[in-house]
């Protein structure tokens, strides 16, 4: 019998047992069959035999191909199979998986690992390692690492969880940089290409601190990092606008000799631009000429992105003429990118130059570009031109797609062509294009910013019944409306249902949140959502703490928005121009100059140059806290540091001269402005009221002459208006009338808006003659033609001043020289006849306002309700009032004020219940003056109950009471003695916010008094003082009677004394209660000695003295 046996290799060392392998599977018969007397197991291709057995093969002399031996306790392993290169790793990882002991399973790995031929992948390693670490077999975990290495097998993440098991450590990846440590104690020795692919690892997974620190370790160690590692480290620090970063590694790449490539230089200026350092961005593409690395197409492109992005445009357009010097010629992409960006910032002149090159260069215009153009039309508001475009591309056989029906729906939407824009929509379909959620977004978007939110979110729910899933831009649009009305309990709804739907809400989302919140002042819940956010792993960006910091200067709280610029450090935010602007506003606004001085000196260093917006917010700062100075110099600086002045800076600088009086230098600021800018409406209105103040009104005419003149300027009425509004405000109407006078008589402006504001505000101050005089100067003497706005200022005056007979010749006079009268001029005219009961005039008036022409509006069909109710003729009021309704006529609160004040006057009051109630099946929710009418007319009938539960029913409506409110509520409850009742009003009236008036306070002393509390009186006395309100003679004249009621003369005497300090003159009521108080308390001398003293000061007793006096024959 011929027995082979082999000794074991170096691999399978130690006690071993022996076994041979042969080709042929029909081997086994050899092993006494299946499982037959020698025993054993059959798995796989193997053929398990306990130690001690051997095999023999005497009949068929075959070659023996391959071994493997492997000790076990008690059993050997005899692989039927050749170990060669037709093992496939498939085959090993069966046999591994079905070894259930660890040492015989590492020596099956091992010898496998001894073939020529690399059969072992990143699952058969990572299966062993697995296995070894269930067994906390380390050191040889150690070899099948160091094999995956020598290999260059992948060391994949499954790779580094077994091991950073094995060593206890939790977390995953995010743990790298402890675990290496601890990898290394225990002999796992990483190598350039292991610590590469770590560093890609835990990038994957989001954790770009734990990847430098990586990446630091390898460094450390002697490992040059590869370019690809590099570079990832740079795209991840891009996205986190960590530019101090990616610069950082770019030169310790080069240090380590390491030179980098076109895609590292590509991926700076990228990660530089996004930032706003274009200066940086465009160094790097002169490196990379200077380094031999000559840019590339994406090179060239990315920069160009850039450029458009910081609105450096020209500078764009260098790049691109140096790109087509070059090799490397702008393609479709780069020609899609500019136009694109032209298109974003409004360029049209410019889109259509690069259109035309575009072509000329070979690159026939597709459907992208034909999109962009269109687009580009929309967005100036020229749809006529875009839609043309939409017939040239059908025409040259390119088919508009979904992103070209959508800009046009949006250009539509943006000109508020809605029915235009609905009617696009419904063809869609019919045209092959099937819409999509975004196109629903832009009508939600639309409605919500237009204030239509029932429509926004009709649009969304109708989105979703068509089986469009809501994305989170459709959410945020929603959202949008919902904020800028400070709906904020729809909002959260919407905002809360987002986790349930499965959306994540993103930094929009929060920003339209926070919006919201601030919307209803609750600034706190909206620093809220920043950690809502990073508990969400919600990355804030920039545009969030902007708005955070906005809020916080808005409600006062400067320390917390310098706080939160402060943390942005910690978030790896870079501040924007926009982040600075709004501190350095707020500063000003706070009168924190030298803070706000020391910011923007900050941001150059910071590398976010000032932009215009910036300086003219600094300048807005200097000039108003009294830096005009300042101010000027900071002007100067404007153009050294490439930043044009616009016509806002020099408006601000000569605001700062005029407020200081400084109007020479003002002056002057304003004529080196015109050296470089037109000056506009607001440069006039801020420098002519300074200078004709000043007495220059000669000076101020010539400028406004140039003005006038200058190319371009259109005067309308407003700007007139304007102009002298401000000049009336500084100048006086001395001055305004002065310089009205001389632009009218220069033919500068000829109609009577010049004069107008003058009317206005004389008629305010009650000197509707003195503006009678000016209005006839300049209509009959200057020849000013007046229209019906200065005819109504006038007669709206002369009824204010008594003068209604001078107001109806006005009337008529306008009427003569054909000036119609409009709605506001019979108003005027029929209010003045309702108030003094003229009711046969007004009808008259009424009907000839009807014969001109002029349809009534609800004002004047209030005055006519009210003049009626005034003259006592209720009954024809209702007739009126149910004869409007029974029309078209919506009535206001004001028609019903008077009806119901009307009949509870009359004690009427069930219809005037019946008329409130009715209030609202007409529409009109009835607001705190009428409940105020209504409690006044329950309470003054002793009804207090019905007044009280009509004053709790109007808080729980929402209508919020006024102090009219809670005094008509105080003065019922005295008069019916609840003077407890009061005072509870009294004082919840001081918690809602409420300053109690003279009134308030004198009822509410009279009703203690009444009570004889007069304790509770006199500190309500003290109070009212304390609290800056003097009393008056009713107070004074409450308190005598109320404590001599009581007995106390002597303090009613001290009251007397006091008021008569204070300057007050005692009435008759005055001496009555003394009178009364001496003669209760059995002091007939003192009464009659008060009386002497009344008749001495001249003030006539009457019925009520007479009957005070003990002796009433006094009199005869």
């Amino acid at each position: 019998m011929a027995v082979l046996i082999l000794c074991s290799t170096s691999f399978c060392c130690g006690n071993l047992g022996y076994g041979c392998v042969y080709a042929d599977r029909r081997v086994s018969s050899a092993f006494g069959g299946k499982n037959g007397f020698l025993g054993g197991r059959n798995v796989g291709n193997f053929w398990v035999l306990r130690c001690g057995y051997m095999a023999s093969w005497k009949k068929h002399r075959r070659k023996q191909l391959g071994f493997c031996v492997m000790n076990t306790p008690g059993e050997m392993v005899v692989v039927m199979g050749k170990l060669g290169k037709s093992l496939a790793s498939e085959e090993v990882l069966r046999v591994l998986k079905s070894i259930s002991d660890p040492n015989s399973a590492f020596s099956y790995f091992k010898s496998v690992a001894e073939l020529p031929n690399v059969v072992h992948t990143t699952v058969t390693c990572n299966y062993m390692l697995e296995v070894l670490r269930a067994h906390r077999m380390v050191g040889d975990m150690v070899v099948v690492f160091e094999f995956m290495q020598k290999k260059i097998i992948i060391r994949d993440l499954n790779t580094y969880l077994s091991i950073f098991k094995v060593l206890d450590i939790r977390g995953g990846l995010r743990q790298a940089p402890i675990a290496l440590k601890k990898m290394r104690e225990v002999g796992f020795v990483l190598n350039a290409f292991s610590y590469n692919g770590l560093i890609h690892l835990v990038l994957q997974s989001g954790y770009l601190r734990e990847a430098l620190a990586v990446y630091r370790r390898m460094v450390s160690e002697g490992l040059k990092p590869s370019l690809k590692t590099y570079s990832a480290l740079m795209v991840a620090l891009g996205k986190r606008r960590d530019v101090e970063t990616v610069i950082s590694l770019l030169e310790e790449m080069e240090s380590l000799g390491l030179r980098p490539n076109v895609y590292t230089f590509t991926i700076c200026i990228r990660v530089l631009g996004r930032a706003g350092k274009i200066d940086e961005a465009c160094g790097i593409l002169k490196r990379m000429y200077e380094q031999g690395c000559g840019p590339d197409i994406i090179s060239y492109t990315v920069l160009i992105d850039a450029l458009c992005n910081a609105g450096r445009v020209n500078q764009a357009k260098e790049i691109f003429l140096k790109m087509k010097a070059s090799s490397h010629k702008p393609d479709r992409v780069t020609y899609i990118t500019l136009l694109n960006k032209f298109n974003d910032c409004g360029d049209l002149d410019t889109l259509k130059e690069f259109w035309d090159k575009m072509v000329s260069d070979g690159c026939p215009p597709d459907v992208v570009t034909f999109t962009i153009l269109i687009d580009a039309f929309c967005k100036v508001g020229n749809m006529d031109e875009a839609f043309e475009k939409l017939n040239v591309m059908r025409k040259q056989g390119i088919s508009p797609n979904l992103h070209t029906y959508n800009a046009l729906i949006c250009g539509l939407l943006r000109v508020n062509r809605v029915d235009e824009a609905l009617e696009l929509f419904g063809n869609l379909e019919s045209l092959g294009i099937k819409p999509t959620t975004y196109t629903y977004i832009l009508f939600i978007d639309y409605y919500g910013k237009s204030g239509q939110t029932g429509k926004a979110l009709e649009t969304f729910e109708k989105m979703q019944s068509r089986g469009f899933v809501p994305n989170i831009v459709a959410c945020n649009a929603s959202l949008y409306g919902l904020a800028e009305m400070g709906r904020l309990d729809e909002a959260k709804a919407i905002f809360n249902g987002l986790k349930d739907s499965g959306l994540a809400p993103d930094s929009v989302t929060y920003n339209v949140m926070m919006k919201c919140y601030s919307k209803v002042g609750q600034v706190d819940e909206a620093i809220k959502l920043l950690s809502d956010m990073l508990e969400n792993h919600c990355e804030p960006d920039v545009i969030n703490i902007n708005s955070l910091i906005d809020m916080l200067f808005k409600a006062g709280r400067v320390d917390e928005a310098l706080g939160m610029y402060y943390r942005m450090k910690d978030m790896k935010l870079a501040p924007s121009v926009v982040t600075y602007n709004t501190l350095i506003s707020g500063l000003g606004k706070q009168g924190r100059v030298q803070e706000a001085i020391e910011l923007f000196e900050s941001m150059t260093r910071f590398g976010c140059p000032p932009n215009t917006i910036t300086f003219n917010t600094l300048l807005d700062c200097l000039c108003k806290n009294d830096e005009v100075d300042l101010a000027l110099k900071l002007l100067f600086r404007m153009t050294k540091m490439n930043c044009r002045p616009d016509v806002l800076t020099y408006n601000t600088i000569i605001y700062g001269f005029i407020k200081e009086n400084r109007v020479g230098i003002a002056i002057w600021v304003f004529f080196q402005m015109k050296k470089l800018l037109y000056p506009d409406y607001v440069t006039l209105c801020t420098l002519l009221p300074g200078v004709v103040k000043d007495g220059l009104v000669i000076d101020a005419f010539k400028i406004a002459q140039d003005f006038v003149y200058q190319v371009g300027i259109y005067m309308d009425r407003s700007f007139w208006g304007d102009l002298m509004g401000g000049i009336l405000s500084e100048a006086g109407t001395d001055n305004a009338i002065l310089f009205a006078e001389t632009l009218v008589c220069n033919k500068i402006c000829q109609d009577d808006s010049i004069f107008l504001p003058i009317i206005r505000i004389l008629c305010r101050q009650k000197k509707a003659l003195l503006a009678l005089d000016l209005f006839t100067k300049f209509t009959r003497s200057l020849g000013v033609v007046p229209t019906v706005n200065v005819y109504n200022l006038l007669i709206d005056g002369l009824i204010g001043v008594h003068g209604t007979e001078m107001a109806w010749h006005l009337f008529e006079e306008m009427k003569n020289i054909g000036c119609s009268p409009d709605i506001s001029t019979f108003n005027s005219l029929l209010d003045a006849h309702g108030k003094a009961g003229k009711i046969d005039k007004l009808f008259e008036l009424y009907g000839e306002m009807i014969c001109r022409g002029c349809k009534p509006n609800a004002i004047t069909h209030n005055i006519v309700i009210s003049g009626l109710v005034n003259s006592n003729n209720v009954e024809k009021a209702m007739d009126v009032y149910y004869d409007l309704v029974s029309g078209d006529f919506s009535p206001t609160p004001c028609t019903y004020g008077p009806l119901i004040d009307g009949l509870s006057k009359l004690g009427r009051l069930e219809e005037a219940q019946q008329l409130f109630e009715e209030m609202v099946d007409y529409g009109c929710k009835p607001n705190c003056a009428i409940y105020n009418i209504l409690i006044n007319g329950y309470g003054k009938t002793g009804d207090v109950e019905t007044a009280c539960e009509l004053f709790k029913k109007m808080v729980n409506e929402g209508i919020r009471p006024d102090l009219k409110s809670y005094t008509i509520l105080v003065d019922c409850l005295c008069l019916a003695g609840r003077v407890d009742d009061a005072m509870h009003y009294f004082e919840e009236l001081k918690l809602t916010g409420l300053d109690p008036d003279l009134v308030s306070y004198n009822l509410m002393i009279n009703g203690f008094g009444r009570s004889r509390r007069v304790e509770d009186a006199l500190s309500l006395f003290d109070e009212m003082q304390s609290r800056g309100i003097s009393p008056d003679l009713y107070t004074y004249n409450s308190l005598i009677l109320n404590l001599g009621t009581v007995g106390m003369v002597e303090q009613a005497g001290k009251i007397y004394e006091e008021l008569q300090l204070k300057g007050l003159e005692p009435n008759v009521f005055t001496y009555n209660a003394l009178i009364r108080g001496y003669s209760v308390s059995g002091n007939p001398d003192h009464a009659y000695a008060v009386y002497q003293q009344m008749m001495a000061g001249g003030c006539s007793p009457n019925v009520g003295t007479f009957a005070q006096l003990p002796n009433q024959s006094v009199h005869t």
